[in-house]
């Protein structure tokens, strides 16, 4: 579910019961394939020892093109102890399934011409712009039409966040500045983003004065949430750059002036005394990484700091942004550290969130991966306990975890170096500290449990 939500190629292989059984609630039968037909791209049970390469191919095929999503292939334990060919296709022909690679053009001719007569234009940009590795693309065509930019969470990154057009995230959670380009504009365009309802809130009262041109591979995306005066379907990269060959360069240096009322420097707040200002420390522990870093948050109030105030300057940022996934950010850290190289890898999360994956460290070491793990450690479920605070009256329940083991000696258990901060005095050694480190490294950062995702 979290990968179809957030367009991430991903391929399942499931064992299954053999043919003979199927339908007999025989030992560990699950249904599998209708468990997950609503939450994949493409589900299949392989039946056939001799389609077995064909299916694997097309699986492969099916999550990699359009938009990218999971897909299931569920395997008969017979089928999977069958001999057969070896033979691999090396084409995919797949009857009712061509994604769209191409652009109108007609319809980018009239978004071009909306971008030229508009006063107050505005890019808001998606994860699909970072999906199809078009950051590049993206920031030239804003520079040439002189346009602010505001990102949705997933988007973040697509533009460097210390660009001078760069405003910030939208939404429920996003910015001040950004939340008002938005009402305020009168062209939206917006590119691979779903319109979800963190972004825009209540409908009728989303970009009240703007024409909306919206860019998506997907078509389903397109006018299912929002209305919008034109859409195009193709993929990201392609449609910027035919954009930045048919735009002329503009100067919207009166809106941007306009907009910089609203903008401010970052603001942390004061913070809780006698622990660690969690903004802070993100903030300067994105600023002091090198600018190809990989910064993977968690769910959370983590995830809230983590997104409003972490600098991606030439890096990416990854979360779970659809399902608000607990849980994620060690495995995809791991993952991104394996497709990495040498680049950095931070892992952020909570104490709730890495009580979910710790274990794997052990795979941290077995790999051998060097990767640095951040722990927001405030002994609470902290985005649930305020909630609860703020809409029960402060009626708690399931959000306490007092019972935590002591993380630097779990780091130390499985042979990671690791250490405890909780003073504000601490913040930059201990930054220093884990950046500096030639192996994985785990810091856990001691934060008030009164202290707020806002």
């Amino acid at each position: 579910a979290t990968a179809n939500y957030d367009s991430i190629p991903l391929v399942c292989f499931t064992g299954q019961v053999p043919e003979h059984l199927i339908g007999n609630d025989a030992f560990q039968e699950v249904d599998i394939i209708g468990v997950t037909r609503n939450i994949a791209k493409f589900v299949i049970m392989v039946r056939d020892r001799e389609m077995l390469a064909q299916r694997i191919k097309e699986a492969f095929y099916i999550a990699r093109s359009g938009k990218p999503g999971p897909v299931l292939v569920d395997l008969p334990t017979d089928v999977m102890a069958e001999l057969g060919s070896t033979s691999y296709p090396t084409e995919v022909n797949i009857r009712g399934y061509k994604p769209n690679k191409g652009v109108h053009v007609g319809q980018l001719k009239k978004a071009i011409t909306l971008l030229e007569e508009a006063k107050k234009p505005m890019f808001l940009i998606g994860g699909g712009v970072n999906l199809a590795h078009a950051q590049q693309e993206m920031t030239k065509l804003a520079e040439k039409i002189d346009a602010p930019v505001i990102t949705t969470v997933m988007g973040r990154g697509a533009i460097s966040t210390e660009h001078p057009l760069y405003i910030g995230n939208i939404g429920m959670h996003g910015s001040y500045a950004a939340n008002k380009t938005a009402d305020e504009c009168d062209l939206m365009f917006s590119i691979g983003c779903r319109f979800n309802d963190r972004v825009t809130g209540e409908i009728k009262k989303f970009a009240p004065n703007a024409k909306i041109v919206h860019i998506d591979i997907d078509p389903a995306e397109i006018g299912k949430n929002v209305d919008v005066s034109i859409p195009i379907v193709g993929d990201v990269k392609t449609v910027l750059n035919q954009a930045l060959e048919k735009a002329e360069f503009l100067d919207h240096s009166e809106w941007l002036e306009e907009l910089s009322a609203y903008r401010s420097a970052p603001k942390f707040g004061k913070g809780v005394s006698g622990f660690i200002n969690p903004r802070e420390f993100i903030h300067k522990l994105s600023e002091k990484a090198p600018d190809d870093f990989i910064y993977v948050a968690d769910v959370g109030q983590n995830q809230i700091w983590s997104a409003s105030n972490c600098v991606i300057r030439n890096g990416r940022f990854l979360t779970s942004g659809g399902m608000g996934t607990m849980g994620y950010s060690v495995p995809a850290a791991v993952g991104a550290k394996m497709a990495g190289g040498d680049r950095i890898v931070l892992a952020v999360c909570g104490d709730g969130s890495f009580q979910m994956q710790m274990m794997e460290l052990a795979t941290i070491c077995q790999e051998q991966l060097n990767i640095k793990i951040i722990v927001m450690k405030n002994d609470r479920l902290g985005m649930v306990r305020e909630l609860q605070k703020n809409n029960y009256a402060g009626n708690y329940i399931a959000v306490f975890l007092d019972g935590s083991p002591d993380f630097v000696k779990l780091a130390s258990a499985y042979g990671i170096p690791s250490a405890s901060i909780s003073r504000p005095d601490e913040i930059d050694s201990a930054i220093e500290t884990l950046l500096s480190s030639r192996g994985p490294f785990l810091l856990e950062c001691v934060v008030s449990e009164d202290e707020s995702s806002l």
